[in-house]
């Protein structure tokens, strides 16, 4: 995982892509950022229960 710190418009953006070959990632400011940390929990939760159904379809 390859985690940059940028600028956008002179506000802080990061920038999280799975390796260099990733073109787009992930890109969020701080709002965003901080809704994240909020959500930590929910999100893992999701990851969770979404990660077989994901698994079991591709196969």
């Amino acid at each position: 995982m390859i985690v940059e710190f940028t600028t956008f418009k002179e506000r802080p953006v990061i920038q999280i892509k799975r390796d260099e070959n990733d073109r787009y990632g992930l890109s969020m400011g701080l709002s965003k950022a901080k809704l994240c940390i909020e959500a930590i929990e929910e999100i893992k939760k999701f990851v969770k229960d979404n990660d077989v159904k994901v698994e079991a379809k591709d196969e």
